[in-house]
């Protein structure tokens, strides 16, 4: 049982008097929450500088912080060209009769008579033809496919749909809400004359819905969405199909030597063209559905961006801008258990119910607020041309890690890590294998600016004070909002704290209990068990803006292990001498060992710059405070020594070998914890951010003696997901039973070298490697991992 004290603000009417709402540990009064930091909002979502610099200059509008939010379900009279009481009534259905809906056909014909689709026609029709003319049944062949991936949108369907969207949304939702600057920025970069590419994180089944009605709202026409076929059922695909949607044929999977998979791909490729021609907005989910077991890039999603790159590359339109999308909610409105691991796909009646008995269970009370994130966007054929200069070595984590692991190396590569979880299926295997690495680097790239262009909702706040603080959340949930506002991302939410708070514990009340105690206070208490796993993953949000400070305390956890008792005094371990290259050593371990998909570095950062990045806001946040030895010049001397040998200065993104030069220089740099008073907790904060990863990392290298192998690799997740749920209950920790968690750990395994794939006619089967077959491998392993946990 956790316990965090709620401090009520008491205001007597009798004698005056007020209490006050302290802020913990830096004395200053704040009764009110603004996403501000003084007079200014931190702007999010520019595009990378490195590889696009000419979209970083061009596509910014400058006086967007100047422009604030709006409500796009709110919808009152003033929003139609109508006035009076039957309007006021009326608004929603007038404002949707309203909306401009251009027309979009989908010109099969052209599809059918472009130049990928004749190149494949004479091996489907081997004779009968003349020059120039389809078959009938090659024509029959076509349109079937064709009208699999799409129908021509229905102006009377999509007005009846936005009409009654609205009403559902404004159920379900008290706002959502949309930066007016960055929907200014998206309309500058659609007057270009460039098809517009959104490519958006998947964090609701209701986000293919909700940000093509948002995007309508503003003008930006009738987006087209990249459905997965497989979580719809035929009469629900048919419903979005008429809506706007896309979904790619099943035959388009088929090898590539099979006649049926290349005519497909090839009818894919021409409907794609004709939309980017057409100037028709796009719409593609770079993450996979929520509650997907596996990798978090969609293989899917690579797959429709592969068909965009390619037709950049080709010519068939000049150049094509890709605007990084996020979505976050409060909450994420309840959806069936089942419908994510359900074998059947979701069908148009089954979703109805769905939405009816969320909007009877949700009621007025746990309505919760959105925020939709349109980032900076930029040219695809810039960054074809920038990013393939970036490229360098890569090795693969058992090259990495195995010998320092076994204790048979100390020195790390500092060399990019390969690791590529999701499969490369469909139209992408059809492209060489530069474009598909350039797909799966534009993925993590775009993914990356979502993530850091999102804000960080109330409900985040709290599950992760509730986790990890356990002390007055009003104070600590103004002090996480200031320090979350000061690493430069946003917040999602602004108003009195009292009512910020109890917000934001009606919207978890499921997973906690509040309990009134004396003088007005409320007790707030967990409830154990699988409520802890879900505060987990909403806290889980709130990691990307402390990842690179989180990185770099377990990093000095684990180089403090070796000295110093974990459970001993702060002013103890802070007499240690911690000098930069132990630093980076361990911060470049770490980094190799935690996934990409958690990391989502961007791939033309090297890591040497990750690690001076980490190191850098150590310092910054005043945890590590530079320490002068005797002999060396002072930390504040910048100048550098034989001018002559070296030059001033280095270009950003040069990732030579000349980066080893800095490593030498950083040798007589030493560093110490500081002895602040807030320190302590704050570096305790920092490092249990990532426990959750890690405790399942060890416990999976503890149960490599317990597994039954050999076995696949859905069958040992699931033996280890069970061990961690016996774990859980021996030990209180929940956090960490997660299936994702599992499946990370044993993925991590196989590229370690510690699991092997051996093919079997069931399909890959996993084994123990012949090096960790021995238990004091087995123990090296679990006491690498277990240096980065901080107890």
């Amino acid at each position: 049982m956790l316990e965090a004290r709620l401090q009520t603000q008491q205001r007597s009417s009798q004698n005056g008097q007020e209490t006050s709402l302290w802020s913990s540990g830096f004395g200053m009064k704040l009764e009110a929450v603004t996403p501000f930091l003084g007079k200014y909002r931190p702007f999010v979502g520019r595009c990378c500088q490195t590889c696009t610099p000419k979209s970083w200059e061009s596509l910014f509008h400058r006086s967007i912080m100047d422009l604030g939010f709006c409500n796009v379900i709110l919808v009152k009279e003033e929003n139609t060209r109508f006035r009076g009481w039957l309007v006021r009534r009326l608004c929603y259905f007038l404002w949707s009769l309203e909306q401009h809906i251009p027309p979009c056909q989908d010109a099969p014909q052209k599809i059918v008579e472009s130049t990928g689709v004749q190149n494949v026609i004479p091996g489907r029709a081997p004779g009968g033809a003349g020059a120039g003319q389809v078959p009938s049944h090659v024509k029959r062949e076509v349109q079937r496919i064709l009208g699999h991936i799409q129908a021509p949108p229905r102006p009377f369907l999509l007005r009846l749909f936005s009409w009654a969207l609205l009403r559902v949304l404004n159920c379900f939702f008290l706002n959502v809400q949309l930066h007016k600057g960055q929907m200014k920025m998206v309309h500058k970069a659609a007057q270009a004359g460039s098809p517009l590419v959104l490519l958006s994180t998947h964090k609701s089944l209701l986000d293919g819905i909700l940000l093509p009605f948002v995007l309508l709202s503003q003008g930006l026409g009738v987006l087209r969405v990249a459905w997965d076929p497989h979580t719809c059922s035929p009469t629900l695909r048919a419903l979005l199909k008429k809506l706007g949607g896309l979904f790619l044929p099943p035959e388009a999977s088929l090898s590539l030597d099979s006649s049926e998979g290349v005519l497909a791909r090839a009818v894919v490729h021409a409907a794609v063209e004709q939309l980017l021609v057409s100037g028709q907005p796009l719409l593609i989910f770079l993450e996979e559905p929520p509650g997907a077991q596996g990798p978090r890039l969609s293989a899917l999603g690579q797959t429709w961006l592969g068909l965009v790159v390619q037709a950049v590359q080709v010519g068939v339109v000049p150049d094509a801008m890709l605007v990084p999308v996020a979505i976050t909610y409060d909450l994420v409105p309840d959806a069936p258990r089942d419908t994510y691991h359900a074998s059947a796909p979701l069908g148009l009646w089954t979703g109805a119910l769905a939405v009816l008995r969320s909007l009877r269970g949700w009621g007025c009370s746990r309505r919760a607020c959105v925020r939709v994130h349109l980032a900076q966007p930029f040219s695809l054929h810039e960054y074809i041309i920038n990013a393939r200069s970036c490229w360098g070595s890569r090795q693969t984590l058992e090259q990495l890690l195995q010998p320092i692991v076994l204790g048979q190396c100390t020195v790390v590569p500092d060399t990019e890590k390969e690791q590529e979880w999701t499969p490369v299926t469909g139209p992408l295997l059809a492209l060489k294998e530069e474009d598909q690495l350039l797909v799966r680097r534009l993925s993590r790239h775009v993914l990356n600016a979502s993530t850091a262009s999102s804000a960080v909702m109330s409900t985040a706040i709290m599950a992760t004070l509730l986790l990890f603080k356990h002390q007055k959340l009003l104070g600590e949930f103004s002090w996480l909002t200031e320090e979350t506002l000061l690493r430069g991302f946003d917040v999602g939410f602004s108003g009195q704290l009292q009512c910020l708070v109890q917000h934001a514990l009606s919207l978890l009340r499921p997973h906690v209990a509040l309990l009134r105690v004396q003088q007005g206070d409320l007790l707030v208490v967990l409830r154990p068990g699988p409520g802890l796993t879900h505060l987990a993953r909403l806290s889980s949000e709130l990691l990307p803006a402390f990842l690179s400070e989180a990185v770099g305390a377990c990093a000095v956890r684990a180089l403090l292990a070796g000295r110093v008792l974990p459970e001993g005094p702060w002013e103890l371990q802070g007499i240690e001498l911690l000098s930069q290259n132990q630093l980076y050593h361990q911060i470049l371990l770490l980094m190799h060992l935690l996934p990409q998909d958690l990391l989502l570095l961007q791939p033309c950062q090297s890591s040497y710059c990750y690690c001076q990045d980490v190191l850098d806001r150590l310092i910054q946040c005043g945890l590590l405070v530079a320490e002068e030895t005797p002999g060396s010049r002072p930390a504040c001397d910048t100048r550098r020594q034989r001018l002559s040998a070296k030059l001033l200065w280095k270009p950003s993104g040069d990732f030579t070998d000349s980066d080893s030069d800095d490593f030498e220089e950083a040798e007589g740099r030493y560093f110490r914890l500081s002895q602040q008073s807030r320190c302590p907790d704050f570096f305790l904060f920092l490092c249990r951010l990532l426990s959750p990863l890690l405790k399942a990392f060890a416990q999976a290298a503890t149960f490599l003696h317990q597994g039954q192998l050999p076995d696949t690799e859905s069958g040992y997740a699931e033996q280890l997901f069970r061990f961690l749920e016996a774990t859980a209950q021996e030990e209180g920790f929940f956090e960490y039973v997660d299936p994702n968690l599992a499946i990370s750990a044993v993925w991590t395994f196989r590229d370690l070298g510690v699991l092997q794939q051996t093919p079997s006619p069931a399909g890959p089967m996993l084994h123990l490697s012949r090096t960790f077959a021995s238990r004091e491998n087995q123990e090296k392993l679990e006491q690498f991992i277990r240096q980065f946990i901080c107890g």
